[in-house]
Parts: C-alpha cells; structure tokens; sequence
C-alpha cells in the first residue's frame, strides 16, 4: 500500500494538462492574470475551511473542478481522489485493526466501502465543508430537470436546491460527485501538506461525521468511542490542530 501511495503522489507532479508552449507564449499576461483571479475563491475557500493550511491556487482549482466541467480539460480532481481513496482506506482499516478485539473476525473490505463510499462521504462529510457552494461541476440531467429544482429556490445554490429535492438527488449524482471531491481533499491534503496532516485530517474531521448510529452505513458502532476519543485527543474540530 505505502508503495502505491508513493508511486501515486509522484505522478502529480507535471500533470497539468497546459497548452502548447507556443500558444501560452502568444497569450497576454492578462489571460494568466484572469485564470489566477478566477480561481482565487476555490483556494479561499479550502484556506477557510481548513486554516491554517495553505493551498496553493492551482492545487486548489484541481481539487475543486470535476471531471465534467469545461475547465477540466485545464486538469482536474480524478487523480487527487484516486490518491484520497487509498489514504483514506489505509487510515480507516488501521484504525479498525488497532482497535478490533483479537477474537473479532471482520471483513475489512466491506468495512471500507460501508464507511468510505462516495455516497456516504458526499452526504455526511462534504455538506461539513460547503463543498457544494464551490465545486465546478456539471449535473447529468437536462436543464428544465435544474430549473424544476430551483423552482422554489431561486437564489439558492444549485446544490442546495437540488438537496432539498430527494428524488433526484441521487440521480444526478450529487453525492457521488460531492464524495470524490472529500477523496480529492485527501488527496491533495496528502500531497501538498504530508501524511501527518493527512492523518488528523481523516480523524478529525472524516471519522467523526461517518459514524451515523444506527444507520445502514457508516462506522460501526463498536468502534465509536474509541473514534471519538482518538478525535478529541488529536483537537477535535479545532482548525489550528490540522498542522500540529
């Protein structure tokens, strides 16, 4: 695993989709300048959220663009969340592992989808982090289908009015979209910032918001406590813990 983690992390480097040197040569420095400006909110936003962290504006504007976006041809989150996934699976399954009773016999791999699927991380942990106020993204459903849904919430952000309408919810692919972009965070977290923030950022503000009790999904409730504790010993929700 620590192998494929490093292999991964690796290939990030250069993998900015950029235009012909010539025709970025051709271009102003006004063009550059309006990219920078356009893509200051994403990394704003992440900054905020995550503070004290930093992220850098391009690593910022790939975590936050999906593979459906216009812009995605610039480069997007896809390989950030294949690197989040692997992360997070290895944080949860040691977590699991040390904290199992030696009798316990558990299937570990239906253990990781139960708690880290897209779905469950885009329903629980993305809404944690307004990820939806910000992601570049396109819905796979027709137009009058989006404006059916802001119907009755015209000032409302697009994911906010397509969250309050259930039946197409999943249809469209919202939480699914929203929980590659939690695997991108990851990812890029990993990336830029090390295994160590990494870490604390699963336990702090991942664990906690997937052991949903008494739900299908989710932690199982054997290990909620000791999720809990592990949290609060590392600063819970405190921001200024992240770099700790």
């Amino acid at each position: 695993m620590s192998r494929a983690l490093r292999s991964a992390s690796c290939t990030l480097k250069g993998a900015v989709l950029a235009p012909p040197r010539t025709a970025q040569i051709a271009r102003s420095s006004t063009a550059a300048s309006t990219t920078t400006t356009a893509d200051s909110p994403l990394a704003a936003h992440l900054n905020t959220v995550f503070s004290p962290l930093q992220f850098p504006t391009e690593l910022a504007r790939r975590i936050l663009t999906h593979g459906s976006h216009s812009e995605a041809v610039h480069g997007h989150n896809g390989r950030l969340a294949f690197i989040g996934r692997r992360v997070l699976e290895s944080y949860y399954l040691l977590f699991v592992h040390d904290s199992a009773k030696a009798s316990a016999d558990y299937n570990y791999d239906a253990l990781a989808e139960r708690a880290l699927n897209s779905y469950v991380l885009g329903e629980h942990v993305a809404p944690q982090w307004s990820l939806g106020k910000v992601l570049r993204w396109v819905p796979t459903i027709p137009r009058n289908t989006i404006e059916a849904a802001q119907e009755h919430l015209p000032d409302a952000e697009l994911t906010d009015a397509l969250s309050v309408n259930p039946g197409i919810v999943r249809s469209v692919g919202l939480y699914k979209v929203m929980g590659e972009t939690v695997q991108a965070v990851v990812g890029g977290v990993y990336h830029q910032f090390g295994g160590s923030v990494a870490h604390r950022l699963f336990h702090t503000r991942i664990l906690p918001h997937i052991l949903l009790p008494n739900q299908h999904g989710g932690v199982p409730m054997e290990f909620h406590a000791r999720a809990l504790s592990i949290s609060e010993r590392m600063g819970g929700l405190e921001a200024s813990k992240l770099k700790q």
